[in-house]
């Protein structure tokens, strides 16, 4: 468990700032999961940022739909996609409303309800490999569709399933960048995934693999 002075929740004006203001500033940060069972604690060690309209790599590239809509709405908000019909990812959306940016949760260590998380990730190994990846994440936190549109800045934190708490911050000179993990065409070079150095829970970097066409 973090210490108690960290665990001040992080309010909207957190998240309504650029997108790549936000997401380095989130590692070290705690995602606090309540699920029906108890809740899930979680220190974020690896995201990935998305900037919108502007960003090839972005959902939001192409403009809005009623998959993305969330990603339109306020700062603070959890957008969650399903994706090679099988995983979820989660987003924490960012920015002035309408700017359509977030930031992909892909990895962290669970701190707290390490039992629960076990349970929705029975195929670990490792409690390292718990939340090492993004749907590995979504996963050990049960977090799918259903939960798309969350407040995660709520002011009434038990009314909501999820919270971001102050935790404790990496020393800057700890964070490194590169480029995000499976993008690419136009966006595949942009240094924009920021994780912490070292940290086991970190996923493994892949690039871009394009896929063969049927014949």
């Amino acid at each position: 468990m973090i210490a108690a002075t960290d665990r001040t929740p992080l309010g909207r004006s957190f998240f309504d700032r650029p997108v790549l203001d936000v997401a380095p500033d989130l590692l070290g940060r705690v995602l606090v999961r309540n699920t029906p069972d108890g809740p899930i604690e979680l220190r974020l060690t690896e995201v990935e940022a998305y900037a919108g309209p502007a960003d090839p790599g972005s959902h939001a590239y192409r403009g809005r739909t009623d998959r993305n809509a969330v990603m339109f709405g306020p700062p603070g908000h959890v957008y969650v996609y399903f994706t090679y019909g099988m995983w979820h990812c989660m987003n924490l959306v960012c920015g002035p409303e309408g700017t359509a940016s977030a930031v992909l949760l892909r990895a962290g260590q669970i701190t707290a309800g390490a039992d629960l998380a076990r349970k929705h990730r029975r195929t670990s190994r490792r409690d390292t490999d718990l939340a090492q990846g993004p749907a590995r994440l979504a996963t050990a936190l049960d977090v799918d569709r259903a939960l798309d549109g969350s407040d995660a800045c709520s002011e009434d934190p038990d009314g909501s399933p999820f919270r971001i708490l102050t935790g404790t911050p990496p020393a800057p000179d700890t964070i490194r960048n590169g480029p995000r993990t499976g993008v690419g065409g136009d966006g595949a070079a942009h240094p924009w995934r920021f994780w912490t150095d070292a940290d086991p829970t970190v996923s493994p970097y892949r690039p871009h693999t394009p896929r063969k066409r049927r014949s």
